[in-house]
């Protein structure tokens, strides 16, 4: 064993002293070959800056996940993703404006054509209202901060100035990070809430054949159950894929804490950056449609009541189930005649 042990120092030491001269020699030349820059090339110092952005981590006493490392070369590359990126986000959302702007100039706002009949219908409780304005106002605050933080630099500054810009990017910097929690968790209760009518029906494809009607002036519609396609579409996209794809980034983003590399964040940094432009724009068709787009749209979130007119135009199969009695959602009697103005009103030609 002992004999074992020598032999097998004896070569270590010998492949070692094999090894000193060459090493010796390349260091040697290395450091010739510096000399000469310096004769020729005054302070520049190209080859250790190479070895520094090179991202390949050196010594540090400091423990911790890439310590060693003094540049993160892929920070360039982020840097230079997030230009064209924002760009082609910024126009989508700008082709997403001009289209409902143009679509409201030549649709106006979709009436009731129907008369209304002053029965009204629960369509929303208590609970969902509150689970939908929770998330919806966080998730708009969000949306105008990132907005901010995203384009501010090259759309806002020039035009107020640095110190209102300053003033302004700060508060939208803190309300991003401090909103960002809230609608984490508005949005699962949002998701449980609502998810089990918005599972896709085959009557679905008839309202997505024929856009639910909104292209027909003269009132044409497609019976649909308590969401349509487009508010399904909306919910499984938006809500559902965008919206997580946004709580898991912005965490990782907002908390460093958890021991994610420079890497880690830049990654998370740019599909927050894409999945938060892509839910702005289509965030878009549905501010517009519970608001200006659609009369009594906005009432029914407000109130949680529709007038039965409206429901069987929009929503007829569910209309149908509610009046059978087949639907979790019942007509109501006891509704406070300021209820009643303000849905009656919403119907009503603006």
């Amino acid at each position: 064993m002992t004999s074992t042990l020598a032999r097998l120092a004896r070569g270590i030491l010998l492949a070692a002293l094999i090894a000193a001269p060459g090493l010796a020699g390349a260091q040697q030349q290395q450091q010739e070959t510096q000399a000469q820059r310096q004769v020729t090339q005054p302070l520049n110092n190209a080859p250790m800056w190479g070895q520094v952005r090179s991202g390949e981590p050196g010594y540090t006493s400091i423990q911790g996940r890439e310590t060693g490392v003094l540049i993160q070369s892929r920070g360039e590359t982020w840097r230079e993703a997030r230009v064209p990126l924002t760009t082609i986000g910024g126009a989508i959302i700008a082709f997403v404006l001009l289209v409902l702007i143009g679509f409201y100039s030549w649709r106006g706002s979709i009436p009731v054509h129907g008369k209304p009949t002053g029965k009204l219908i629960r369509r929303f409780s208590t609970a969902d209202r509150i689970a939908h304005w929770t998330m919806g106002i966080s998730f708009v605050i969000l949306g105008l901060t990132g907005l901010v933080l995203t384009f501010g630099k090259h759309v806002l500054l020039p035009v107020i100035g640095y110190t209102l810009f300053a003033w302004l990017a700060n508060l939208s910097k803190n309300l991003h990070n401090f909103v960002g929690p809230i609608f984490s968790v508005a949005l699962p209760v949002f998701i449980v809430m609502f998810i089990r009518d918005n599972l896709p029906r085959a009557y679905d494809v008839q309202w997505i054949a024929k856009f639910g009607g909104m292209l027909d002036k003269k009132g044409g519609h497609v019976p649909s159950g308590r969401f349509n396609a487009g508010e399904k579409a909306l919910f499984w996209i938006l809500v559902v894929i965008l919206s997580l794809i946004l709580v898991v980034t912005g965490y990782i983003l907002n908390f460093p804490n958890f021991d994610q590399t420079r890497s880690t964040m830049q990654t998370a940094n740019v599909i927050h950056m894409i999945a938060g432009l892509l839910g702005i724009a289509m965030a878009c068709f549905h501010v517009y449609l519970g608001t200006i787009g659609m009369r009594g749209a906005y009432q029914a979130m407000r109130t949680g009541y529709v007038d039965e007119a409206w429901a069987k135009e929009h929503h007829e199969y569910w209309y149908e189930e509610v009046k059978g009695g087949r639907s979790r959602q019942k007509y109501a009697d006891d509704v406070p005649a300021e209820t009643r103005s303000q849905v009656a009103g919403g119907l009503q030609q603006s």
